[in-house]
């Protein structure tokens, strides 16, 4: 999928003295968006878009060695003959000390002489390194302005992790001006060596260039061209991890220090073998207690009580993203942790004061977000016209972020239709979920509206699902309705008949499923519902 950008310029770091002006380059084919103002708050704002940069070079997908060439060494090992390679040795070891010696001399002349040169080569080298480091930021960073905050977002190279740095208006001093909505800017790795020179004692302002937009397409040649072909996965990546973050999740805060000792239990313990999860046991009014396993060693959060209802236990993996949150303890006020289940994704939320950090984490690394986990599919799906849909978006746009309750009864619509109408947009990459503040916000992920339906499905179950549909393949047996939507029935694939349970909470989002076709035995809801869950869900609309 390939997307075009124009800067009128590269992103500019100007230093004087005791001033830095960050000057970020818009895409100038966007509607104009831009924002300038002054850090009020200089080391938080540093540590956090810091950690940012963290999650986007992020990339722990396992790489195997390459052991070729030892095997072809070790062949060439096994026909020499040592014994006759001994006696040789004996009569060589006399003739080579002499030459050895006169070798080091020459070598130390040798070195002395090269001093220059391989010092320019090894300078040359971390220059080559750095604008190769660029490749990392392979979709330039998103960055939005609202009329409350303006957020950054980025993805990793993995395509494991999410991140999304907040930052209200209070973060900022002599705001000049600014105009509400998304763009993409020019982001390079050398930027991120100018954020570790910010300091307290420094006045640095944060600049999306307006001034990228008066330059008429009379001066093209003004432009800085940018062409990048994605994969459907990290677009697709990016689209799920705004579905899971609306699903509902067990949600508890840690302290900082909880935080901390995490990630230093992470740093002294290398694991050789499985299982390399976490284990949160969360029992109501006690602390919070973390086992790291294989090792079996356990972290009491003395300072972190779970206030929930009802006992739990929950697994994660792929936990060593967690170090990532490291350079935001020291500013964190607290960490605020979201998990969907066990296998599923987390978010860690840090508060940061007038700053939010928001860490999405996928089941596990391999399991990045857009191969296995189909959380759109489990979003809420109801059955919203066009017209409707567009109405509720129109009056998302008019105040930009709005929560679900409010924007429902402004409209006078149920919240129900409400849900299914953003969730559609959601799944579109023109809104997103704000975990932080429990609101819906507008996001236009790209220029150009984005092939959903080349996008939203990575494996063919939601195709399946309709395809049992029109062969009349489903049947509902059971509708039970106490609280939560519980529904019973079969399907009928092929020569089996699978008997099924979806259980659906009253914002139409899948809570619990069972089935007794094979892949959801193997997989449960970890990559999303099977095509006959899926099925079900479709067959019940239809009838209602």
């Amino acid at each position: 999928m390939e997307f075009n950008y124009a800067y009128k310029q590269s992103t500019a770091v100007n230093e004087s003295g005791g001033n830095t002006q960050m000057s970020f380059s818009p895409d100038t084919k966007r509607p104009p968006t831009y924002f300038v103002g002054e850090l009020r708050q200089n080391v938080a704002f540093r540590e956090a878009i810091s950690a940012l940069h963290d999650v986007v070079v992020s990339d722990m997908r396992f790489q195997p060695k390459d052991k070729t060439a030892y095997k072809e060494w070790r062949a060439k090992q096994d026909e020499i003959d040592w014994q006759l390679v001994a006696a040789m040795r004996q009569d060589v070891a006399a003739k080579i000390k002499p030459l050895q010696e006169e070798l080091n001399q020459l070598s130390k002349r040798s070195s002395e002489r090269f001093a220059p040169y391989y010092k320019a080569r090894d300078k040359f080298r971390r220059y080559v390194w750095q604008k190769q480091l660029d490749f990392y930021f392979v979709f330039d960073p998103v960055i939005t302005v609202h009329p409350d905050e303006v957020f950054f977002e980025c993805f990793s190279v993995d395509e494991s992790s999410y991140g999304r740095l907040s930052a209200s208006y209070e973060v900022f001093k002599n705001i000049n001006e600014f105009a509400c909505g998304t763009t993409n800017v020019d982001y390079s790795a050398a930027l991120y060596d100018e954020f570790q020179k910010i300091r307290s004692y420094k006045s640095t302002q944060l600049q999306v260039d307006p001034s990228g937009f008066e330059v008429q397409t009379t001066n093209e040649e003004a432009y800085k061209e940018v062409k990048i072909d994605l994969p459907d996965s990290w677009v697709r990546g990016f689209l799920q991890v705004s579905s899971a973050m609306s699903l509902p999740a067990t949600q508890f805060d840690l302290h900082p220090m909880d935080i901390h000792n995490i990630c230093f239990v992470l740093r002294r313990h290398k694991e050789t073998t499985g299982p390399r999860s976490m284990r949160y046991h969360l029992n109501p009014g006690e602390p919070v207690r973390v086992v790291f396993e294989p090792w079996n060693i356990e972290v009491v959060c003395a300072r972190s009580p779970y206030t929930g209802i009802q006992p739990q236990t929950i697994r994660v993996w792929g936990r060593r993203r967690l170090n990532i949150l490291e350079r935001l303890i020291p500013v964190a006020k607290k960490f605020t942790v979201h998990l969907l289940g066990t296998g599923m994704p987390s978010f860690y939320v840090a508060d940061l004061g007038d700053m939010s950090f928001t860490l999405g984490l996928s089941g596990w690394t391999a399991n990045d977000w857009a191969q296995s986990g189909n959380f759109d599919l489990m979003a809420p799906r109801a059955d919203v016209d066009e017209w409707t849909q567009k109405l509720i978006f129109d009056a998302l746009r008019e105040n930009w972020l709005e929560s679900p309750d409010r924007l429902a009864q402004r409209l006078n619509l149920s919240r129900t239709a409400v849900l299914g109408a953003l969730s559609a947009y959601t799944q579109a990459g023109r809104a997103i979920y704000d975990l932080n503040k429990q609101v819906y916000r507008v996001r236009e992920l790209s220029r150009e509206p984005l092939p959903i339906e080349r996008l939203r499905f990575a494996n063919p179950r939601e195709e399946s699902a309709t395809r049992f549909l029109s062969q009349n393949a489903v049947r509902v047996t059971s509708v039970t309705d106490n609280g939560a939507l519980i529904l019973q029935g079969s399907v009928n694939d092929k020569d089996k008949t699978l008997n099924l349970s979806l259980t659906i909470d009253r914002d139409e989002r899948i809570i619990d499923a069972e089935c007794t076709c094979n892949w959801h035995q193997q997989n449960k809801l970890y990559k999303g519902p099977c095509e006959h869950i899926l099925a079900l869900r479709m067959q019940h609309a239809r009838q209602c």
